[in-house]
């Protein structure tokens, strides 16, 4: 019994020696694969490593850079491509009152939830972008069936600084307050004046023109030719198009970072810059009641519908002030009155001003009001609708992360429908990436 006893005890340390050599073995095999496949090593990315390794370095420039309000971009090596990807979201809540301030509505939603790609392929003269957007607010079926989900998409060939052509959707250059994007606003959402008169967007052929000189003079003419009936509408037998041509002046040198295009002076311009801009549109036999938005014309009809805008900003060391006039004209924006249907002829005036303190605090006042014409003013309900809104912003990240709140008094004078909403108060939290 002791021998066998032994025997075991002898076996078992064999073992543990057997063991023991094959992991050496193996740890040795491992250590030598490494060396001969650098490739395949887990590295520990340090500064020193980054200031060392060449190789490492090179890898690391052809990984994804990531920046908060400019998204995740994409650019390989060869730089045939580049692709960079954003998204942004805003998430709102509203309250409506009437005259005695009693609660009438609420609004609880996801107002805005937007994907965007944005690079170029092939060559950088060779410019792509493409927006989606997924909230009811975005994606609201057509009068004609059509999906919703797509804002732009569209190919840009830029062969010099100065001009660039594009073919495909996205939004038509006419007034101020459309084309600066929704992520960019002082207020909750843009005002009235901009609801009723904006173009929108759609589908067709743009240009643009810019001349720039430093701090002096400089200036930028913009023009489209589109389908007419607004973003995804597929296609028309109508015939007609629309035509719109847009000038800007920048007398005093442009903004800093598009300042024209950014609501606020986040900036802080350090010199009094001001845009002074006009714009024209023709929409020729338009089918919907707002040109490229609103129901279908009754009867399968058609007008032919002027849209005109002019724009004044002023931006100096935090202050900003706005001015947006608009309106829009037709010879017969009536129709059978059995349809209610009517087209707005009518003008609008929108301003605005603000102070940002320390680039975290801003405050700003807007004052909006819509005059239709007096042949639509039974259908639009009043004589004259006068918004005025206060709003605050608190910005974390610029536009890409900020928490805004506003408050709105309407008043309309001669309401055909006196109980409307007198008092609206919302808040909002934007986040990009």
């Amino acid at each position: 019994m002791r021998g066998t006893g032994r025997t075991e005890k002898t076996d078992k340390t064999e073992m543990k020696k057997t063991l023991l050599l094959l992991l050496l073995t193996s740890c040795c095999s491992i250590a030598a694969a490494q060396e001969r496949s650098p490739l395949r090593r887990t590295e520990v990315i340090t500064a020193d490593s980054l200031d060392n390794d060449a190789e490492l370095r090179e890898r690391l420039r052809n990984m994804p850079n990531l920046e908060v309000g400019k998204g995740i971009t994409f650019r390989p090596k060869s730089n045939w491509f580049s692709l960079t990807m954003r998204f942004r979201m805003q998430n709102m809540v509203g309250l409506s009152f009437d005259k005695d301030f009693t609660l009438t509505k609420t609004d609880a939603q996801v107002k805005r939830l937007r994907l965007r790609f944005d690079g170029h392929i092939y060559s950088p003269k060779l410019v792509y972008s493409i927006q989606l957007g997924f909230t009811s607010y975005d994606t609201e079926p057509l009068p004609n069936g059509n999906m919703n989900i797509v804002r732009d998409a569209i190919v840009y060939y830029v062969p010099s600084p100065k001009w660039n052509i594009g073919f495909g959707q996205t939004k038509i250059k006419a007034n101020r307050a459309r084309t600066n994007s929704s992520s960019a606003l002082q207020f909750i959402d843009r005002s009235i004046v901009n609801s009723e008169f904006n173009l929108d967007r759609g589908f067709g052929f743009f240009g643009e023109y810019n001349m720039r000189q430093g701090e002096g003079f400089n200036l930028s003419a913009k023009g489209s030719v589109t389908l007419g009936e607004g973003r995804n509408w597929g296609s028309s037998a109508i015939g007609g198009v629309a035509y719109t041509g847009r000038l800007e002046l920048y007398p005093l040198g442009r903004f800093k970072s598009k300042g024209d295009v950014l609501e606020g002076d986040f900036e802080g311009e350090e010199r009094v810059k001001i845009l002074l801009a006009g714009a024209y549109s023709y929409n020729h036999k338009a089918s919907r009641l707002k040109g490229q938005r609103g129901a279908v014309m009754p009867d399968d009809a058609t007008r032919n519908l002027g849209s005109y805008f002019a724009d004044f900003i002023l931006k100096y060391r935090g202050f900003a002030f706005y001015t947006d006039f608009m309106g829009r004209s037709c010879d017969e924006p009536l129709f059978d009155p059995r349809s209610n249907a009517f087209v707005y002829n009518g003008q609008g005036l929108n301003v605005q001003t603000s102070y940002l303190f320390d680039k975290k605090w801003e405050i700003a006042l807007r004052n909006s009001t819509l005059f239709p014409e007096s042949e639509v003013q039974p259908f639009a309900g009043y004589k004259r609708w006068n918004q005025t809104t206060f709003g605050v912003t608190r910005y974390i990240i610029g536009h890409s992360l900020k928490v805004q709140a506003d408050m709105s008094y309407n008043h309309r004078s001669e309401s055909i429908a006196p109980n409307y909403n007198r008092w609206e108060i919302r808040f909002q939290l934007e986040l990009g990436l």
